[in-house]
């Protein structure tokens, strides 16, 4: 899950690797993987606690194969940047990388992760469609998928029910809402609404939401850049001024994932958008949340109706420069299959890439939101898939916080995106 931010790593982690990307396809072919023996598994700080229990799992069954976990910054771009770094020094340190499902291209264009066969994972064709989408790339496989993720609208049930609300479907009924519940005599001081607004991934992910949800694109579907326009100047438009107005909290400017998440638990925000590991986190009754019980799940809202999730997830990949890479591909195996994957949502709630554990009764009993998130997954936007991610989603990152904090206009910060996301983003 994208979390935190680092500019100077991100910067370093995008100049190291695009000149050598020459849109490769990667150097081994799809050829059989080989070596057994204990492997390192890379991935961003376990946020859901249930990690280690997947891997003590694995390594009970194979005491000579055992995963050692390395676990990278909460930071979505520090993690990619330490994954560069190894791949650039062609480091064996890392056996499985535990990929953004945006970063697939970069990392398969640049020969920093092994080609897979199809035909040793023979499960993919029971996952998420758009899911496996994620993995290839130029129509090779490079990852499984293991984790979904589509955003979801967090709301205060409690609040809504006693000011006669009913869940907002566009941003004008959100906002609309809001003023009605702050009417409230203990809702006087709550915040309208946060999602991820600090100057790293997230904020790549809430405006391409924004944009999406108001009929607009950022990149279109013939891979050029379409984000000049009138459509994505009205979703840019409303996160302006929903900071201007107060609707969006101005601490809200430094939040990731986690600091979203904690405001939300603390009750100081009545709507947040975030991913679905969420409703695990904020249903504790361990005292660690105190809106445990009073919140609900809703689907994103857009402009004029429904809005549009960009799609997430995390994907598993192999390290070229891995040792024991036979190893690595049954961990793999092992941990996107159906029984670990809904062992991990039974404790997490991060979204599965399994079709068949969202019509699981048990779990919809357990998690009612499901269904949606399927359907929100099932019709979520890709962020752009090119090899020079790294840039690209630095570009989208400054225009998107020059508007949110005001040192441009939204127009300004549009036309000038699309100028560089023109030179950028080459087919």
């Amino acid at each position: 899950m994208a979390v935190a931010s680092s500019l100077v790593l991100l910067a370093s982690a995008c100049g190291g690797g695009d000149d050598e990307s020459s849109g490769g396809s990667g150097s081994s072919g799809g050829a059989a993987l080989e070596g057994r023996g204990p492997i390192t598994f890379a991935t961003g700080k376990d946020t859901s606690g249930n990690l280690t229990n997947q891997v003590a799992a694995w390594n009970s069954q194979h005491p000579d194969e055992k995963v050692t976990v390395s676990e990278l910054p909460e930071s979505a771009d520090q993690q990619r940047a330490q994954m560069i770094s190894n791949a650039q020094n062609k480091s064996d340190a890392f056996s499985v990388l535990n990929l953004d499902v945006v970063w697939t291209a970069e990392f398969a264009a640049n020969r920093w992760v092994t080609e897979l066969q199809p035909d040793q994972f023979p499960d993919l064709g029971k996952l998420l469609p758009s899911t496996v989408d994620t993995a290839k790339y130029r129509d090779k496989l490079y990852a499984v998928p293991v984790t979904s993720d589509g955003g979801l609208l967090y709301y205060r049930k409690d609040l809504l029910d006693k000011a006669g609300v009913q869940p907002p479907k566009t941003w004008e009924e959100m906002v609309a809402a809001c003023a009605k519940v702050k009417a409230l005599p203990e809702a006087k001081t709550i915040g309208c609404y946060a999602g991820q607004f600090e100057k790293y991934e997230g904020l790549t992910v809430n405006f391409s939401e924004a944009v999406n949800g108001a009929g607009g694109v950022v990149v279109g579907d013939d891979g050029k850049p379409n984000v000049d326009t009138p459509e994505a100047l009205a979703g840019l438009t409303a996160l302006t001024e929903g900071f201007k107005s107060g609707f969006i909290p101005k601490a809200a400017i430094t939040y990731q994932e986690e600091p979203g998440r904690r405001a939300f638990q603390e009750g100081n925000l009545l709507f947040h958008r975030n991913w679905p590991y969420v409703y695990a986190l904020a249903g504790k009754t361990d005292g660690s949340s105190k809106i445990a019980g009073k919140f609900a799940v809703a689907p994103l809202p857009g402009m004029t109706g429904a809005g549009v999730s960009t799609l997430g997830g995390h994907n598993y990949a192999i390290s070229e420069f891995a040792k024991n890479k036979a190893t690595a591909a049954d961990f793999i195996k092992f941990m996107s299959s159906e029984e670990r994957q809904k062992a991990n949502i039974e404790k997490t709630s991060q979204a599965p890439t399994w079709a068949s554990l969202y019509d699981d009764p048990t779990l919809n009993k357990q998690f009612p939101y499901l269904a949606p998130l399927k359907a929100s997954i099932e019709g979520a936007k890709s962020r752009p898939k090119v090899v020079k991610y790294g840039d690209v989603t630095t570009a989208i990152q400054e225009a998107a916080y020059g508007a949110l904090t005001g040192t441009m206009t939204p127009k300004d910060a549009l036309s000038g995106l699309q100028n560089k996301l023109s030179v950028l983003i080459t087919q």
